[in-house]
């Protein structure tokens, strides 16, 4: 069984653009730490420049904290402010938005990593319906999962 599962996962890999794997392989992170590694690595073999590229590498840092023993500090710093410097860069791009709002919702509070939660939300809603279809389908699924992101304001995402 492993082995088939193995082998789709490979033939959907190998058929998807880089973007297309990091998305999958980011909304996959979460569930365990086999999971989160994979995505960390497959962030790491990133060479491009694009902006939402290098947005899932400084997630990929900082989710890379949640496995580690050490630097775990060092490692959410550096991430975050790389995140938060793209995003600087790149204001008006939807998916850094729910990129960093996937970040701050599931990183432990104590860590203080929060402050964009409201803003990111509220952006996010507001550009929904001026996003492509793929983008659209992207948002709309990670709204489903959403801590922040309400069944009211989920609605509202066609």
């Amino acid at each position: 069984m492993k082995l088939i599962l193995s082998l789709i996962t490979a033939f959907i890999f190998f058929f998807q653009t880089d973007l297309d794997a990091l998305r999958y392989s980011y909304a996959k992170a979460n569930a365990s730490n086999a999971n989160t590694q994979a995505f960390i690595n497959l962030a790491e073999k990133q060479t491009g420049t694009d902006p939402v590229t290098n947005g899932y590498q400084a997630a990929a840092k900082i989710m890379q904290a949640k496995i580690v023993k050490e630097n775990r500090k060092a490692l959410v710093k550096s991430g975050a402010a790389s995140l938060e410097s793209i995003i600087k860069n790149n204001p008006n791009n939807i998916e850094l938005r729910v990129i960093r709002l996937s970040v701050q919702e599931n990183i432990p509070k104590i860590v203080g990593y929060r402050g964009s939660i409201k803003d990111d939300k509220a952006f996010i809603l507001n550009n929904y319906s001026k996003q492509n279809t793929a983008i659209k389908a992207y948002v709309k699924k990670f709204a489903m999962q959403s801590k922040t992101i309400t069944d009211e304001e989920r609605a509202t995402l066609k």
